[in-house]
């Protein structure tokens, strides 16, 4: 499926707007949801935050401007934390067998 900016009417449009207040009233939340707000947690929680690559939720946006969609993942500090986690893991497992290799090799040459 792939997502177009459409037109819509103001009929539509207002429609989109109201909603996230039905769903709020839907599930007794006391809190006034927007749009705005709707589109800002589907960016944020359910893509970026789910390693959803940043053009993929761009496109899904409908954004012409990769960086108005770049202004969502800054949000996301929590991100950067995990893939740097992620990162010394992956470190650390390359470090482990390289060690590993090193004393593979240095035992096939000493029964040489």
């Amino acid at each position: 499926m792939q997502c177009q900016r459409s037109s819509t009417t103001g009929i539509e449009q207002s429609k989109n707007e109201q909603l996230p207040q039905r769903i709020a009233d839907l599930c007794e939340i006391a809190k006034e949801l927007t749009f705005h707000m709707a589109r800002h947690t589907f960016a944020t929680t359910l893509t970026l935050a789910n390693n959803v690559p940043i053009e993929t939720v761009s496109k899904m946006l409908g954004h012409t401007d990769i960086k108005t969609t770049q202004h969502y993942a800054k949000l996301l500090d929590t991100r950067v934390g995990s893939d740097m986690k992620k990162l010394q893991e992956k470190l650390e497992i390359t470090k482990a067998q390289s060690g590993l290799s090193n004393e593979i090799e240095k035992h096939q040459s000493e029964t040489l």
